[in-house]
């Protein structure tokens, strides 16, 4: 299992000039039951399955390591773990400004359902909206040839 420090270090390099979450608030969110955390420290997935639904709650990469094929990894194996765990749809909220995160998650199939204004505080500068995405969960996500089983996935008790 990946540390909640570890985890707290890669959010707070990858939304730098944000605040990251604390590894206090990771250790919370990975107690809770139906938490799904794929990946490793340097890029991560974290979410939750309730009924039929799977909600991203972050995804983050360390700076060092993007445009590597970690995130693609971790999304993967996030929805591979959810469908296994019984959801069908998994949906998440993007930053309207985060070009990278939005195409990532066109890229994997999500389309937008809904947009909240002003979502987003940012130091200096004006909100930002959230944009609302979602997609089917078939099952047939899997990680890349080149996964560490044991990095990829863990899931609580639901």
């Amino acid at each position: 299992m990946t540390a909640p420090a570890a985890l707290a270090l890669t959010h707070a390099a990858a939304f730098r000039g944000e605040r990251g979450w604390s590894a206090e608030e990771f250790e919370g969110l990975l107690s809770a039951p139906g938490t799904i955390l794929s990946g490793d420290a340097t890029s991560f997935v974290l979410g939750r399955v309730t009924l039929d639904e799977a909600e991203i709650l972050t995804l983050a990469t360390h700076p060092d390591h993007l445009r590597l094929g970690h995130a693609g990894r971790a999304l993967a194996a996030f929805h591979a773990a959810a469908h296994a765990a019984g959801a069908r749809m998994a949906f998440l909220e993007v930053a309207e400004d985060n070009t990278a995160a939005r195409a990532l998650y066109a890229a994997w199939g999500y389309a937008q359902a809904g947009r909240r204004p002003g979502y987003y505080a940012r130091q200096g500068r004006a909100p930002v909206a959230a944009l609302i995405l979602t997609r089917a969960l078939s099952g047939r996500d899997a990680p890349g040839p080149d996964a560490d089983p044991e990095a990829t996935q863990r899931q609580t008790a639901r």
